[in-house]
């Protein structure tokens, strides 16, 4: 637990997120209404709903043949696949991604509570609902991300998280795409749950890593020299 803690409070979207998140605690403790549990309950399930949508559907999309837009994928998730045990490839570099995320969820939850609520009422409602609830749970995320990744001594629920990310690292990329502790039933629901079968089936061992790409592939090599990174992640067996 300690390494992992030790590991995202340096993390820089989390750093940008927590003045928001301290003005929304304040919220609930000096000003606390029973529908702000109702608040905090759907911001934390927003999250674990953008957690796997964005895993799967912008991280793993299709990589780009332009090399500058490959790049930024690169240093978003592919880096993080090739070199899974590397700190600087946990989160990608836009540490400002987060938190244009969430401000862009608040406006869009203001616009449609404003006009039921009234200004004030739906400002706190979203403010509560996103920052609190949807915040909370982005840092639990990032907490057993980190967790599944440190090569270090794991109790039983350290044991369980990693066991079932590393699934989707080292024997499906195409599946287990949940990693917050306990939200397989989302995997489930889209028909993404690990189906040890199908791993079988999809498994290359020259491109696991690579996400399905040739390792050598000239945008993989091009990418890995533009973040100082000289050679190929080794293969695993």
């Amino acid at each position: 637990m300690i390494p992992a803690l030790r590991v995202i409070i340096h993390m820089g979207g989390l750093h940008r997120l927590f003045p928001f998140w301290l003005v929304g605690l304040g919220l609930v403790v000096f000003d606390f209404q029973l529908w702000m549990l109702a608040a905090i309950a759907y911001g934390v399930v927003i999250q674990w709903f953008n957690e796997y949508l964005i895993h799967r559907f912008i991280y793993h999309r299709k990589p780009p043949t332009a090399q500058s837009p490959f790049n930024r994928l690169y240093r978003s998730h592919i880096g993080h696949h090739e070199f899974p045990q590397d700190e600087e490839f946990f989160t990608g570099d836009d540490h400002w991604f987060p938190l244009r995320f969430a401000a862009g969820s608040f406006a869009a939850h203001m616009l449609v509570l404003w006009p039921l609520l009234g200004f004030w009422l739906a400002a706190k409602v979203a403010w509560v609902a996103l920052f609190v609830g949807s915040a909370s749970a982005f840092a639990f995320y990032e907490y057993c991300h980190t967790l599944a990744h440190l090569n270090v001594t794991k109790g039983r629920f350290g044991r369980w998280v990693t066991r079932e990310h590393m699934a989707h690292h080292y024997q499906d990329h195409h599946a287990t795409f949940h990693v917050t502790a306990g939200m397989g039933w989302i995997d489930r629901l889209f028909g993404t749950a690990h189906s040890p079968a199908k791993a079988r089936e999809r498994y290359d061992r020259r491109t696991m890593m690579s996400i399905g790409m040739d390792p050598e592939d000239l945008r993989l090599v091009t990418a890995r020299k533009a973040y100082g990174i000289s050679k190929a992640p080794r293969h695993i067996a």
